[in-house]
């Protein structure tokens, strides 16, 4: 998710440091926006030299410190962990423009929670990102309890600069689109467990069916099912049984097999692509 938001501000004209521990991981990120910068070249939607432009604008750091320091926007993509986000954005409050909006990603976490950590908790707001970055339009952004109206208005002005649209959430568990993404996800597992459809075919049934550009296994593929476990743990914390987690979803995980990331998830995958007839058949489950 990280990357896709740093190839959105760059290609927007906005100077941006991505940030990760592993130098391994930048080098990869900084691959795969070129990457995303040569596609648009070739399909003619981006001028090269924009994209050459946009490179150039992209740097990378593996401190939040450093690559934080005088920065007007935090946008911070770490695991769904509130420890660790509200680390993050602790150690980036420290050093950034006095000013300067701190947002997080989440899709289900207390906004409120990361805010209360920080010295000035009312420029601190939920911008939730889709993936992928480069072709979903909307942006959450999530108002927590100190959160000011300023606050809301530089993130609005933020996310149209992107080109994309912003709605307005007032802090609530999974927000509203990863409420309604988790529980469809989560049924579509009980689904595969039960071996009501094959893989293919219920994300088939919901890409024709409702026009959705991803079925909800694709999409958890995508995501990330260690990531969606997390959600869904938090969801069935706070809003109840309709939430608990298929079993079929733990397995995996407990297994590596996380999606996209790790190669394998509901489906295969090589070289970041679905290998044809994959999917996860009820009689090996």
């Amino acid at each position: 998710m990280g990357v896709g938001i740093a190839h959105a501000f760059a290609s927007s004209g906005h100077s941006v440091c991505l940030i990760d521990v592993s130098g391994e991981q930048l080098a990869k990120a900084q691959t795969t926006i070129a990457g995303i910068l040569a596609d648009g070249v070739r399909l003619g939607k981006v001028a090269q030299p924009a994209a050459d432009a946009a490179l150039a604008r992209l740097t990378t750091s593996e401190s939040v410190t450093a690559g934080a320091a005088g920065a007007d926007l935090l946008v911070e993509t770490v695991s769904e962990n509130l420890a660790i986000k509200i680390d993050v954005v602790k150690k980036a409050e420290a050093v950034m423009a006095p000013t300067g909006l701190l947002a997080t990603n989440t899709s289900a976490l207390s906004v409120t929670e990361i805010a209360a950590a920080c010295v000035d908790p009312t420029r601190v707001i939920g911008m939730h990102f889709f993936n992928p970055v480069q072709k979903m339009k909307l942006v959450e952004l999530v108002r927590g309890l100190a959160t000011t109206d300023e606050a809301v208005a530089i993130g609005r002005d933020y996310v149209a600069q992107l080109g994309k649209t912003a709605i307005v959430v007032n802090e609530t568990p999974g927000l509203t689109t990863s409420r309604m993404s988790a529980m469809a996800g989560n049924e579509a597992m009980w689904m595969l467990q039960e071996g009501a459809a094959t893989a293919e075919d219920i994300d088939t049934a919901l890409r024709l069916g409702f026009n959705h550009p991803m079925g909800p296994l694709e999409l958890g593929d995508l995501t990330g099912w260690d990531t969606r476990l997390s959600v869904l743990h938090y969801l069935h914390a706070t809003l109840g049984d309709k939430f608990r987690p298929c079993p079929l979803i733990i397995k995996m995980v407990k297994a590596g097999r996380h999606g996209r990331k790790t190669g394998w998830g509901v489906y295969k995958y090589e070289n970041g692509v679905k290998v044809p007839g994959s999917g996860l058949k009820g009689t090996n489950l």
